[in-house]
């Protein structure tokens, strides 16, 4: 049996893949406004990515342009599900302080938000996993 660890590494693990979700978070996007906002990407790599990710699910083509043959690429709802996964990574990459501008803001006064393990069921927040949760 496979962790959800695994299965998630299957589908999103290297990091031209985790890139281009990113950049899709924004909005749709057409293939060289990718390449524009994923410096270093290879055309090859982005097309490879991309295919992969429709496959999965986590994002579309819709065509805007017939002759020659155009791709406006989009998120899923399944693929910005990823969202938060992936600002919990560029905080902890960029250093994970509280004083980094990376990552959520609470709308109100600004102050970066923190993730924290909730059980809704409980309606309680678990600091430590180590404590009371159980990973199936």
């Amino acid at each position: 049996m496979t962790s959800g660890l695994d299965a998630a590494m299957a589908r999103v693990g290297d990091r031209w893949t985790l890139l281009v979700v990113e950049a899709l978070l924004d909005g749709p996007r057409r293939f060289s406004d990718l390449e524009e906002a994923i410096p270093g990407i290879a055309p090859n790599v982005l097309s490879a990515r991309l295919r992969r990710l429709e496959r999965d699910g986590l994002v579309v083509a819709e065509p805007y342009s017939q002759r020659p043959p155009r791709l406006e690429y989009r998120i899923t709802d399944t693929g910005r599900e990823l969202a938060g996964a992936l600002a919990l990574l560029a905080r902890w990459g960029a250093g994970g302080g509280a004083e980094d501008d990376i990552g959520p803001h609470h709308r109100s006064c600004g102050t970066p938000l923190e993730a924290r393990w909730y059980c809704p069921t409980c309606d309680v927040v678990t600091e430590h996993t180590d404590d009371e949760g159980h990973w199936l």
